[in-house]
C-alpha cells in the first residue's frame, strides 16, 4: 500500500484471516467487517459468523488457498491455546499447530498468481528473556532460551516461538511483505481472554500479588492492538519482526493492585509460588504465564509515528471494567 494512504482510504479491502475464530480474530474480524472490508476467516470448525468462515485444515494447501487470490492481507493466528499443561502431547500440538499452519499460508501465497500485498504472522512477546533489569525492544532486546534459572515450560515456549517465526521466514514470498508481530497479551473484556481469568481472580479476593510480584507483565488494549494491526498494514516500510505491545509494562504487584482498584476491589490474596503450582494444576494451565517477567517494549511501533490511545496500563484496565460492567 502506498506509504501516505489509510485503511480507510480504499473502498473494500480483503483480508484472509487464518486461525481467526478465537478471541483476537474475532476483534480483528468485528473491527474489519464493521468498517466495510471483505473478512474471510478460515477455520478448521466453520460456525456461523457475520463475515464469511471457510474451512481448512491448517496444515496442507487446499481449496482455501483461492482465497488467497488478489486478497490485499493475510493475518495468521493458527495455533493451538498454549493455555494448558504443557504434556507431551500439548507440546506437539502447540509446536505442530504454530509451525505446520505458518507453513500451509506460505506455501499458499508462494502459489498465488496474484499474492496478498502484506503477511501479518502471529508470534508471542514470549520470544524474550525472563529479566527485571532492562526492556526488550527490537534492537537491543535478549532472545530467551538461554537464561539459568528458566524452567523446560519457558524453554519450550522459546523454542515455539523462534520455530514458528523461522517456519514464516523461509516462506519464499518475494511480492509479499511479512512482519512478525510479537505480541503481548491482548487485554479486552471479552469472556474467555486472559483479561476475563485476571479479572475473575480479582472478583473472588484472590487478585494479589503472585510470588515476588517483581516480574513484568506485557500487556496491549485491544482498541490499540487492532489499530496497530491497521497500522501495520498500511506502512509498508514495516517488515520483520515487531513488537506489538502497550509502551508501559507492569511488575505483576502494580499491574494487580490496578485491576482492584479499577474494579474496586479493596482486598487480594498473595500467592506465594508454591499456591500458584497447585492453582495452575487446578485451571490445566501452567504458572509461566504469571512468573516469567516479559518486559517488552514496541520500540519500532513508536518510531514509525504510532501513537497509543491506552498507552498507561491504570486508564486502560478502568476502560476495560467499565466495559465489563
Amino acid at each position: 500500500m502506498h506509504p501516505h494512504r489509510r485503511l480507510h482510504d480504499y473502498v473494500r479491502v480483503k483480508l484472509v484471516i487464518p486461525g481467526g475464530s478465537g478471541q483476537v480474530g474475532t476483534l480483528l474480524a468485528r473491527a474489519f467487517h464493521g468498517a466495510g472490508h471483505d473478512v474471510v476467516i478460515l477455520s478448521r470448525q466453520p460456525s456461523p459468523a457475520p463475515w464469511r468462515v471457510v474451512q481448512w485444515d491448517a496444515r496442507s494447501v487446499g481449496s482455501w488457498a483461492s482465497e488467497l487470490e488478489g486478497a490485499d492481507v493475510v493475518i495468521n493466528l493458527a495455533g493451538r491455546s498454549v493455555d494448558c499443561r504443557y504434556t507431551a502431547a500439548h507440546r506437539e500440538e502447540i509446536m505442530s499447530s504454530r509451525v505446520d499452519s505458518t507453513r500451509a499460508v506460505g506455501g499458499a501465497i508462494a502459489r498465488a498468481a496474484r499474492p496478498p500485498r502484506v503477511w501479518l504472522q502471529m508470534s508471542t512477546a514470549t520470544i524474550y528473556s525472563h529479566r527485571y533489569d532492562a526492556p526488550n525492544d527490537e534492537a537491543t532486546g535478549i532472545i530467551g532460551g538461554g537464561e539459568r534459572d528458566a524452567p523446560s515450560t519457558w524453554k519450550f515456549s522459546i523454542e515455539v516461538a523462534r520455530a514458528w517465526e523461522s517456519a514464516a521466514n523461509e516462506a519464499d514470498t518475494p511480492a509479499t511483505r511479512k512482519t512478525l508481530m510479537r505480541a503481548a497479551m491482548v487485554m479486552s473484556p471479552d469472556r474467555g481472554g486472559i483479561f476475563d481469568t485476571l479479572l475473575g481472580l480479582v472478583r473472588l479476593g484472590l487478585g494479589g500479588t503472585a510470588a515476588s510480584g517483581r516480574q513484568y507483565l506485557s500487556w496491549i488494549h485491544e482498541a490499540d492492538f487492532v489499530r496497530a494491526v491497521m497500522w501495520l498494514i498500511e506502512h509498508d516500510g514495516l517488515a520483520g519482526a515487531l513488537n506489538v505491545s502497550a509502551p508501559a509494562p507492569m511488575p505483576n504487584a502494580e499491574f494487580m493492585r490496578a485491576i482492584r482498584e479499577a474494579w474496586g476491589m479493596p482486598i487480594g490474596l498473595p500467592a506465594m509460588r508454591w499456591m500458584l503450582e497447585i492453582g495452575a494444576l487446578a485451571m490445566r494451565t501452567e504458572t509461566e504465564l504469571v512468573l516469567k517477567s516479559r518486559r517488552v517494549v514496541p520500540g519500532r511501533l513508536v518510531a514509525s509515528g504510532f501513537q497509543f490511545q491506552f498507552p498507561e496500563w491504570p486508564a486502560a484496565v478502568r476502560d476495560l471494567c467499565e466495559r465489563r460492567r
